[in-house]
């Protein structure tokens, strides 16, 4: 199918990009990438009457370290984030989500910011942010608003971004030394959604005990899933079998897969299991690199 005719506007700043979202409200979309939003309107689950394309503005595109937060903005690719210096000194992670988005073609145009945007739980970007405690800048005709990420995915597609606001930042803290991360999930063919997915970032302390944990899950529930749980498992003690094993078990319980032809919904808890105590390990080799 094709989309349904929408007018086009190709705004040079923020702010007039803020302007035509309050001018046309609901019937607007962003367009950054695109790579949700098209495939979407061709299949008339979005049929937006005007796209406000904001590749024509500048100073958008930047990865920067700033008063002890890395922070992307709203243009920043997929493969921005893949080859970049800065985000492979601090979240490991990244080199590995990156690497399981798509295609390079698809990893060339697609935000990471647009990947928050579309609140879509499928999506591997929002169970990295969970694992990493970001915070998303939201900017409207009022001014920018920072939301820490358990706060901003509401539903199903849906998000805190409200009609006439943009997602321009997402800030992640720069951890502290002894910290190691990482992310994989299990997928029927290379550029597919995930069955399962897990992202993990684990710190610890000289003794080998865990001071800070974050596991973001990636399609196994309605809205990107915190495993709450399974870091409280973890937080205050050492990294080994039993406790692995326990956070294992509470993220199995506590995610809500549905069965579909990527399997049942017990055989995504049991990958949910295999795949956190992998990461977990995987996190934990990294810290102590």
């Amino acid at each position: 199918m094709i989309p349904q005719s929408f007018e086009y506007e190709t705004p040079s700043t923020l702010q007039d990009a803020i302007g035509l979202l309050e001018k046309y409200g609901e019937d607007a979309k962003i367009l950054s990438g695109g790579h949700s939003l098209i495939p979407m309107m061709k299949l008339r689950f979005a049929s937006p009457e005007y796209i406000i394309d904001i590749n024509n503005i500048p100073g958008l595109d930047y990865i920067k370290e700033e008063a002890g937060l890395v922070k992307l903005g709203a243009l920043v690719r997929e493969a921005d984030v893949e080859h970049s210096d800065l985000l492979k000194t601090h979240f490991p992670i990244f080199a590995d989500v990156a690497k399981q988005i798509a295609d390079p073609q698809v990893r060339n145009r697609a935000t990471v910011a647009g990947n928050l945007a579309h609140g879509d739980a499928a999506n591997d970007q929002p169970a990295v942010m969970l694992a990493l405690r970001a915070s998303v800048v939201i900017t409207g005709s009022a001014g920018a608003r920072i939301v820490p990420i358990d706060e901003f995915f509401f539903g199903f597609y849906t998000t805190a971004i409200q009609p006439n606001e943009i997602l321009t930042e997402i800030q992640i803290p720069v951890p502290p030394s002894g910290t190691g991360s990482a992310y994989h999930k299990l997928e029927r063919k290379v550029g597919d959604y995930a069955t399962a997915g897990v992202g993990v970032q684990l710190t610890l302390d000289g003794k080998g005990i865990c001071t800070a944990i974050g596991i973001g899950l990636t399609n196994v529930n309605p809205v990107p899933l915190r495993a709450e749980r399974s870091e409280a498992a973890l937080l205050g003690k050492p990294i080994n079998e039993a406790t692995i094993a326990e956070a294992a078990k509470y993220a199995a319980e506590d995610c809500n897969p549905s069965t579909d032809l990527r399997g049942s919904d017990e055989y995504k808890r049991a990958m949910v299991a295999v795949l956190l105590k992998r990461m977990i390990i995987k996190a934990t080799e990294r810290a102590l690199a």
